[in-house]
């Protein structure tokens, strides 16, 4: 099992209100010029905020969902004192809850 972080809020939020795109792309290019494999993802309409332990958290956040999901807690905290207007936590997985920690809505 790994550890994952994540940051949540609507689709809308992260991807057209919050300069996300550009934060991603600079961090993509760093890992690049320092030979880092990719630990964080984007995912609209992430499946795993609909396990029961954030039933709660996905009825709060408005839809259709995003997330920024990393293995690095660092990168996330960055994102949450960035963006501040979102949710964020943590969760292990695969697990029974969460099978796959990518997996997105169809």
């Amino acid at each position: 099992m790994k550890k994952y972080f994540f940051i949540a809020a609507s689709e809308k939020f992260l991807t057209i209100e919050e300069p996300l795109e550009e934060i991603l792309k600079e961090r993509r290019r760093n890992y690049k010029e320092n030979n880092r494999e990719i630990d964080f993802w984007l995912l609209k309409r992430p499946l795993f905020l609909k396990s029961s332990q954030f039933q709660n958290l996905y009825n709060k956040i408005p839809k259709p969902q995003a997330a920024v999901v990393s293995n690095d807690k660092k990168f996330i905290i960055f994102l949450k004192l960035r963006m501040e207007f979102v949710a964020s936590g943590e969760f292990d997985a695969p697990s029974l809850d969460i099978v796959d920690p990518l997996a997105e809505e169809k």
